[in-house]
């Protein structure tokens, strides 16, 4: 049996017992388990800032509707591109502001504002991820952009870069190292000054053939000084060993300096043709030279999120099969969370969420692209498949001790309107989850953002439980108050 401690509030004429409930016979619902993510592009300001050269209180209006909406259907985590062509959408001492946010490149939003702070902070008060999305070879987006800034790695460090034949797209050379100790310098100097979820990469590894006329990658100079420093491997596994360092040293990293940080890659959909059989299209393994089975088998990531953006019924790129040869790969047992396109049928996408549901067991997941879509109709999400909020899946491979029990204070109100103020025990949390019982069932659990939770207490309730879940979604024992008699106004 539930040990339960009384708490006697006398001049209210209410008792509650209290207790950190660990008996499984208590029939209280928990709240589904399901990754629900949205990417928002700042490339072409795709998604956010809707055009350059909007003032801050325009920019702040856009990042708080996306947010809201994202909030209204039940979503829990964005992710926010913070570096689309090795420029910064955040205060940084190694590459220059976004031309998407000003207009010209180098030149910081007015005031102070700092974007990426501005996001983290309201993302986390409605208790939604934020993971920061990061390009990490691609250098120079095309013309158009007015002049570059002194410290736009194109202009310091040319050497790094070589041109493609496409719009003047220009590419940092992924196997020369201090191309690799710059991305990495990058992303590390964002996880360890911002209050991040996560990093994430897209499917950006060495540039789609068509970026270079369907020409090979311009690293003539530096394979031929890797062969004469005695080199022996073949041009596309010496790419793919170069991009197979980044993904494992970058893991690493992340690991020693913030555990929780979550890293995870959104790969072209098929690794390559005829895997699983009948499967065709682009080969990323030698085109891309992105190895993506090596990392989700290793274990690099903390989650695999293959974008798959054809039908369910597409004969072949089919969506379930490849899912299914995805889950197969994941020896790991890392999360597995499918990119998904919005298309204009709603039926195609709640068909695939099924589908993501089915074969996703315990801890399924999916992102949309792109957020803009969402902004104008939400395509039966919130009506058909998004009824509930659900928590992200924890990462047991990363933690799985509990968090302490929140801890329930009690705040007056007046006789009228008695509450309670929930906050956290020795530890901070990052969300709280709320049930409680009338009329001798337990309804479904509510998920709060936070650091606290105001709860009214009303003659109608009967218990409530508490439980807080911290950075890594491992959810604590419940704290669980019951009403001896009804409570007095």
């Amino acid at each position: 049996m539930m040990k339960r401690q009384k708490l006697i509030i006398p001049f209210l004429g209410i008792v509650f017992y209290s207790g950190a409930m660990a008996n499984p016979a208590v029939n209280m619902p928990s709240p589904a388990r399901e990754f629900r993510a949205a990417w928002v592009a700042t490339v072409h300001n795709l998604d956010w800032p809707s055009r350059p050269g909007l003032s801050v209180p325009q920019m702040k209006e856009e990042a708080v509707a996306i947010l809201n909406r994202i909030e209204e259907l039940r979503m829990n985590a964005v992710i926010f591109q913070v570096r689309p062509q090795a420029d910064a959408l955040y205060r940084s001492d190694l590459e220059p502001w976004s031309w998407y946010l000003t207009g010209e490149q180098g030149r910081a939003p007015a005031g102070g504002f700092d974007p990426l702070d501005f996001w983290i902070e309201q993302a986390h008060a409605r208790g939604i991820q934020l993971h920061a999305w990061f390009n990490p070879y691609r250098a120079y987006h095309g013309r158009g952009q007015g002049e570059m800034a002194p410290n736009y790695i194109v202009k310091s460090h040319p050497e790094l870069v070589v041109k493609l034949r496409k719009s003047g797209y220009q590419w940092l050379d992924p196997a020369l190292e201090e191309a690799r100790l710059h991305t990495i310098r990058v992303v590390m100097d964002v996880v360890k000054r911002y209050d991040i979820d996560g990093v994430h990469f897209d499917d950006y590894f060495y540039p789609y053939p068509a970026y270079n006329g369907n020409r090979s990658f311009p690293d003539e100079t530096s394979y031929s000084a890797y062969k004469k420093a005695g080199g022996s491997m073949a041009i596309g596994d010496w790419r793919r060993d170069a991009v197979n360092s980044l993904v494992k040293d970058l893991y690493r990293e992340i690991k020693a300096e913030k555990n929780y940080v979550e890293f995870g890659i959104s790969p072209f959909g098929i690794w390559r043709p005829g895997y699983p059989k009948g499967i065709n299209g682009l080969d990323q393994y030698r085109v891309l030279y992105a190895d993506a089975r090596k990392w989700i088998r290793e274990g690099w990531v903390d989650y695999m999120m293959p974008q798959l953006y054809w039908p369910v019924n597409a004969r072949k790129q089919s969506f379930p099969v490849l899912l299914d040869w995805w889950h197969e790969q994941n020896k790991a047992g890392r999360h597995l969370w499918p990119g998904m396109k919005i298309t204009a049928s709603s039926g195609e996408l709640t068909k695939q969420i099924g589908i993501v549901r089915d074969q996703g067991g315990a801890t399924p997941g999916m992102c949309l692209f792109s957020m803009k879509r969402l902004m104008r109709s939400d395509r039966g999400l919130q009506s058909k498949v998004w009824k509930e909020p659900a928590l992200i899946p924890a990462s047991p491979w990363l933690a799985r001790t509990p968090p302490p029990p929140p801890r329930i204070l009690y705040q007056g109100g007046g006789t009228s309107s008695p509450y309670l103020l929930i906050e956290p025990g020795s530890e901070p949390f990052f969300q709280i989850v709320v049930n409680e019982k009338r009329d001798g069932e337990w309804l479904p659990a509510r998920i709060f953002p936070c650091t606290y939770v105001r709860h009214p207490m009303d003659p109608g309730l009967e218990e409530v439980a508490f439980r807080a879940v911290n950075r890594l979604r491992v959810m604590s024992r419940a704290v669980v108050l019951s009403t001896e008699r009804e409570i007095r106004h």
